[in-house]
Parts: C-alpha cells; structure tokens; sequence
C-alpha cells in the first residue's frame, strides 16, 4: 500500500526542471541564504517533478550553486530532476505517519549542516516555516527568510512542460462541457451532472485529477451540486477546474436548459460575450490587469447595474488562483507567459441564475493567445 503515484500522464520535463532549479539558485544567491528549503508539494513538484501523492510529505533543498537535494517519501520516485535523493519511512505497516515533516527533515539533516557560514540564514515558504522542526533536528540558532513571494512571481512565466500539463487539464473541461452539452435536460439532478462530469474528466486523464472545480449548480451564482433536479427555463452554471497532477484548468460555460433564452437572458450573454471580447483586443503585456477589472465592471453595471460581483479573472498554474489578478484589490500588469482567465458574469433572479462564461489565454509577446475552444453558447 504505497501512495506513490504511477506515471502514465504527461509530466513535467526533468530538463525544464533543471532550468528552473538554476533561475531559482540564483535568486538564493543574490538573496544571500545558505540554501531554499521547500516543503509545500507544488514546490517539489515544479522544482523536481515529483509530486507527492495525497497525504504524503516530500521536500526539496536548492543551494546557490545549483545544486538540489530531493526527499521524498518511503522509496525513489520513478521520475524526478535532483542531484541527490534520501529517503524516509512516511508509513509503518501502511499507517501513514503525522510527524511526517519531522521525519523528512531528520533524512536531510546531515546534508544542512554541510558548510554553513555565519549568516545561517535560510530561505523557506513564510506559510510552511519549518523552524521548530529544525531546532529539533539540532539545527537550532537559524534565521529564515521568507522567499514564497519570489516563488509566486517566478512561476507566473509558464515554461513549455507547465503549458503542456494544464492544456491537458483543459481538454478534460473540454470533454466535460460536451457531456454536459449531451446530458443537462429538465429533471437531471445537480448530483448526477456533477457525478457524469466526473467520470469524464477522469476517464480523459486516464487517472484521478487533484481538482475538478467549483460550481455545479443550476439557477445560481455557483455552488457545491445538490440533490436538485434542474428545471426547464434556468440556467446552469458550470466553473470547471479540473487539475491533472496538480496543474490546474478554469473555465465556464453557461447552459440554458431546455428553452430558448428570454429577451433579458440573451441580452444579459450578449454583454459578458462583449467583455470577453473587448478583453481579447485590450490585454497585452504591461496592460493594468487591475483596470481592466474596473473598466469590465462598469461595461456590465450599464446592463444589470450590481449584477457582477466578483472578480473578472486570475492566473492559473500549480493554485488555482495565481497571479496576475483581475482584480481591484492587486496592482498588477500583465506580463508574457502569464496562463489566465477572465470570466465576466451577470447574476440575477430573473435570469433563473445568470451568465458567467470563462476563457483560458496565455500572454505572448503579440497579446494574448487562446487555450480554450468551447462554444459560448447557451444552447
């Protein structure tokens, strides 16, 4: 009973992990820490190409000179881009363990305290601080420098092996929305929509995904699926964001279930298609990410004053929510490599739910190119 996972999906490309790992040693070392001791598993993940299976604790040390030492759980991962591995028994007779980072920071002790100067100081993820951990480990009398913020900005430039795994996670929302498009009829529950999506989804990633999305409610805003059958005339809502090995897809469609839309419903698609138009021509890099969310907002609160109450997009990668944000409360611009989404949407009773619809773009040099190719249409 191993939770190691297998590897028949697309994964990260050792060779882009290894540029990674050097563009990261360089920023330990202007940063001047000892070393990057990374426990969160997207870390691992993006660094190495390993990705820890659910429960299961993984680590990964880079020093300035490059070189990176992989700790992972119970045995050598088939596939992975380190200097060196060490192991750790995370499970005794398959009883996962709880003191599990305890453990994996006992493996790679001895290799920490290899040439440390003075500073001792070190770089971590300021929400994942490991230091009681360390003084357990004797390796007490440390500061730590919290380098997530640089991580952030450095995975928001998506490298080719990181397109790769989430065009894959966006072909499983593909393929959920066409059976989508086949099953939503009046008198299907929420519960077996969100139960048929996912078995799509699976089936198309050959293997259970991290994620599968938010919003699976009929004549709604969004929600969790309820044990609701849909009703002829509303709207259903569906924000898909299925992850395949932790690289996560976001996009939404709309589908009115058998009617044709109302005068106020139409016009009310008509206006979030618009946004996503005008979106399209306007963002390139340097553009404000945060005043195209104000200038969106004030397109749709001239149709249905109100009616569009949350963000207008984010970035998407290893988190659901990256940088950049569409978003009033960042100051960000657009930069090339960025992977997002913009999702304009009106919500109002009398729309039986509303109109949210969500495209996927990668940020070029030109502008922007798409990665999702669903229809928009309601029926």
């Amino acid at each position: 009973m191993r939770l190691i996972d297998d590897t028949k999906a697309v994964d990260l490309d050792p060779a882009q992990c290894r540029l990674r790992q050097l563009r990261f040693a360089r920023l330990i070392e202007q940063a001047d820490d000892e070393y990057a001791l990374l426990c969160r598993p997207e870390h691992v993940q993006y660094f190495t190409g390993f990705r820890p299976a659910v429960w299961l604790q993984a680590l990964v040390v880079i020093w300035p000179d490059g070189r990176t030492l992989l700790c992972t759980p119970n045995e050598h991962p088939p596939v992975f881009q380190a200097d060196e591995v060490v192991t750790y028994e995370a499970q005794w007779n398959c009883t996962l363990r709880q003191d599990q980072l305890q453990a994996a920071l006992v493996a790679v002790t001895p290799f920490l305290s290899r040439g440390m100067s003075q500073r001792r100081r070190i770089a971590v993820e300021g929400s994942m601080n490991p230091g009681t951990h360390l003084d357990h480990c004797g390796l007490g009398n440390i500061s730590f420098h919290d380098i997530e913020p640089l991580l952030w900005k450095l995975r928001r430039k998506k490298d080719p092996d990181e397109l790769r795994m989430i065009r894959k996670s966006i072909d499983c929302t593909e393929a959920m929305y066409r059976k989508a498009r086949e099953i939503i009829h009046h008198g299907i529950t929420e519960i077996e929509v969100y139960n048929q999506l996912a078995a799509t989804a699976v089936s198309t990633a050959g293997e259970p995904l991290t994620s599968l999305g938010n919003d699976f409610q009929c004549n709604s805003p969004g929600g969790a699926p309820r044990c609701r059958p849909v009703q002829k005339g509303e709207i259903y809502i569906l924000d898909l964001g299925p992850a395949c090995r932790g690289y996560f897809a976001d996009n939404c469609r709309a589908f009115l279930v058998d009617a044709s839309p109302t005068d106020e419903q139409y016009q009310a698609w008509r206006a979030v298609v618009d946004v996503l138009n005008w979106a399209e021509q306007t963002i390139r890099p340097g553009v404000s990410a945060r005043q195209l969310f104000l200038d969106a907002k004030l397109m749709l609160d001239t149709v249905l004053p109100g009616g569009f109450f949350h963000h207008l997009g984010h970035g998407i990668g290893l988190f659901p929510h990256e940088a950049p944000h569409l978003n009033n409360r960042w100051d960000e611009t657009f930069e090339v490599g960025d992977v997002f989404t913009v999702e304009p949407g009106l919500y109002a009773p009398h729309l039986k739910g509303g109109i949210r619809l969500e495209q996927n773009y990668l940020v070029t040099e030109a502008g922007i190119q798409h990665l999702t190719h669903f229809p928009l249409e309601l029926n």
